[in-house]
């Protein structure tokens, strides 16, 4: 076993930072909509709530962006045209069954920087289109009251907004939980926890690796 970093001080703060935020604008945003189904803060404090998150939400985006496109680590989020839909069915398979039977990865590569083909539609799906779809609908829909005639007109007024707004949540949601599951599925229940949470992870050497580095270690014998 060796200990390898995996993920920089950035990567994990802004994770962690990212993962809280959704879950308060979730809750938060349940509450706003829904002021008689959960009662946490009181409607007025879950708006003020959910928008302070919001915003704090679009300024991590925005430093994420930032990152990702001055270090070149876009690019791993980036699908390559090349077997893409064999790689893609052949990931789907796995999830769906593979990985209970224990099968090998079906995608080759360092399992924490070479994503495979449906985690990059998946996060092109959020950072491309739901998470803006979340920004300006959650924006028009706090100046609503301001222009009511505006957004009657030429957005279908402030009902088909809410309606969009808690459509791209609850698929927030549905990612929140298949994320936190397919976080379950490492050596251990709590290995890929560990490893954002610290940076590092232990894993195993391949066996030639090994095997040198254990005929380094014997001592020569004398002729």
């Amino acid at each position: 076993m060796k200990r390898v970093k995996v993920y920089s001080g950035y990567e994990r703060l802004w994770h962690w930072l990212q993962a809280v935020a959704i879950i308060g604008l979730l809750f938060s945003g349940l509450e706003v909509h829904a002021p008689h189904r959960l009662h946490l803060f009181g409607f007025a404090r879950a708006v003020k709530v959910h928008e302070a998150i919001a915003l704090l939400v679009a300024i991590n985006a925005f430093l994420s962006l930032f990152y990702h496109l001055t270090t070149g680590a876009l690019r791993r989020f980036i699908p390559e045209p090349k077997d893409f839909l064999s790689l893609a069915m052949a990931q789907a398979k796995y999830y769906a069954y593979g990985i209970v039977k224990g099968v090998p990865h079906p995608v080759k590569g360092t399992r924490h920087h070479a994503l495979n083909p449906l985690q990059q539609v998946t996060y092109v799906l959020i950072l491309n289109v739901a998470l803006p779809i979340q920004v300006i609908t959650g924006a028009l829909i706090w100046w609503a009251p301001s222009w009511p005639l505006w957004v009657k007109k030429y957005i279908a007024g402030l009902g088909m907004l809410t309606r969009i707004h808690m459509l791209a949540a609850w698929f927030f949601a549905a990612f929140l939980v298949l994320h936190i599951y397919l976080s379950t599925t490492g050596p251990s229940p709590l290995a890929y926890f560990k490893a954002m949470i610290f940076g590092w992870e232990e894993q195993e050497e391949p066996a030639e690796t090994a095997a040198a580095a254990q005929r380094s270690t014997e001592p020569r014998r004398r002729g």
